[in-house]
């Protein structure tokens, strides 16, 4: 059997992981969560920056009833497996 050697283009990677079309699907993901968490009480939003190496897209209670509702009920935690997204368990 031959070896296989991958070599990644890691200068490559991070501008694509920082590009606007994965900003754009990051705050659209994001979002989705929010205008699902609102269903639980309040209002949360959500918002696209970048990091080192990567886009990140926070969604936060935007009031102090959303703060109470994801704190009591861990809303934020079940609109994100409501919209179909995986989350990771530790």
């Amino acid at each position: 059997m031959s070896k296989v050697k991958i070599e990644l283009n890691l200068a490559g990677i991070n501008e694509m992981m920082k590009s606007p079309e994965i900003q754009a699907a990051l705050q659209e993901a994001g979002e989705a969560v929010a205008g699902s968490a609102q269903s639980g009480g309040g209002t949360y939003g959500a918002r696209t920056h970048l990091a080192n190496y990567v886009a990140i897209t926070n969604v936060y209670p935007d009031d102090a009833e959303a703060a109470r509702a994801n704190m009591a009920d861990n809303t934020l935690l079940h609109a994100v497996g409501n919209v179909g997204l995986p989350t990771r368990k530790k």
